[in-house]
């Protein structure tokens, strides 16, 4: 459990920062470089989509090598090297666990492969991952602002940078808020940590060693991701649907919650959290995996057949940020995982409802 809960969040702000789901909108490589900002500078009254945007930019135009730890509320405590580079539209990052089972995921744009070296099997997949931030280039049509608030409230040296503390705060209690480092000069994400309701910390992620513009090739990461001998091959295939299409819906849409993608997952995948890397390989015909997002935090439901023999536990669970709720419900079980309030996740529960 450690190990997914390590690979999710990595996955999630490593990769979501470095804009994989927006590979396809290219920056500008003119565009000026941002200089570091005092507080009382016009940089501390950025807006809430002003902050956003220049993280996400900030880490498709860097390469960097770094030391990554995820610590939880709970004690759970993980870490990972990343290696990341980008040329132009093209982003590529190796992340190598440091803790827990030996896992490599390689990611170059949409195409994922994770090597297992105790068990010698390697998972392909395709995968349009939400990231941390997946509406950042829509700015236009973007209801963060509706939902969210930002504010500066200082800065501090981490990982030997100096960067500015950024506080997101939700204006209701279906989501969770954030505070967040970014890099002065940058604008990189060198920490983030996930607050409850309440203000206190779920989760943290955060760089303990990092070089900016480091000489990582991109040539190298493509060999290594290549470099499939000695490996079983397993492809998952997640193939795209629509939840009207699989018959189901929502009674009432869930506040600032807008649906992004539909899948049927694999049989035998079963419901993992949110963005962990699937346990199973096979064919598209088993559950069905509906994302829906803020902009800042996504929401899987998940729709299976009952199946009393693995299906014996309903309710809530938790690890670090992500919530998980199960039930079974007729013929079927649904689970909701996400990085929200339960009361999220029960809202959704409660709206699915089968249409046909």
């Amino acid at each position: 459990m450690r190990t997914e809960f390590l690979a999710k969040t990595l996955l999630v702000l490593a990769c979501g920062l470095a804009g994989w789901p927006l590979a396809a909108q290219p920056v500008s490589p003119a565009a000026p470089k941002a200089e570091p900002q005092a507080a009382g500078e016009p940089g501390a009254e950025r807006s809430v989509s002003d902050w956003l945007l220049r993280m996400h930019n900030a880490s498709r135009k860097r390469a960097y090598v770094g030391t990554f730890v995820v610590s939880s509320g709970s004690g759970s405590l993980s870490s990972a090297r990343i290696w990341h580079v980008c040329n132009g539209d093209q982003q590529m990052e190796r992340v190598e666990t440091l803790t827990g089972a030996p896992r490599s995921t390689f990611r170059r744009n949409d195409q994922v492969i994770t090597f297992l070296p105790d068990s010698k099997v390697a998972q392909t997949e395709r995968r349009e991952s939400l990231g941390l931030f997946p509406n950042l280039l829509q700015t236009g049509d973007s209801s963060i602002p509706e939902f969210y608030g930002a504010k500066r409230v200082g800065s501090e040296r981490v990982a030997g940078f100096d960067a500015d503390v950024v506080r997101l705060v939700p204006k209701d209690k279906l989501r969770y808020g954030y505070r967040i480092w970014s890099e002065k000069k940058s604008g990189l994400v060198v920490k983030l940590q996930t607050l409850d309701t309440d203000g206190s910390v779920l989760e943290q992620a955060a760089f303990s060693e990092l070089q900016l513009d480091a000489p990582v090739r991109m040539d190298k990461l493509a060999a290594m991701m290549g470099n499939t001998a000695g490996y079983r091959i397993e492809k998952v295939e997640m193939q795209k649907t629509t939840a009207l299409a699989e018959g189901w819906s929502l009674k009432g849409a869930i506040p600032g919650f807008k649906p992004m993608s539909c899948f049927k997952r694999p049989t035998g995948a079963g419901a993992p959290s949110a963005d962990a890397a699937p346990v199973a390989a096979g064919k598209p015909d088993g559950t069905l995996q509906w994302i829906f997002s803020d902009g800042l935090a996504s929401v899987s439901v998940f729709v299976e057949d009952f199946d009393p023999a693995r299906h014996a536990h309903e309710g809530f669970m938790a690890m670090g940020a992500t919530q998980s709720l199960s039930q079974h419900v007729n013929d079927w079980w649904i689970t909701v995982v996400g990085e929200v309030p339960p009361q999220t996740l029960k809202a959704f529960a409660q709206a699915l409802e089968r249409s046909k």
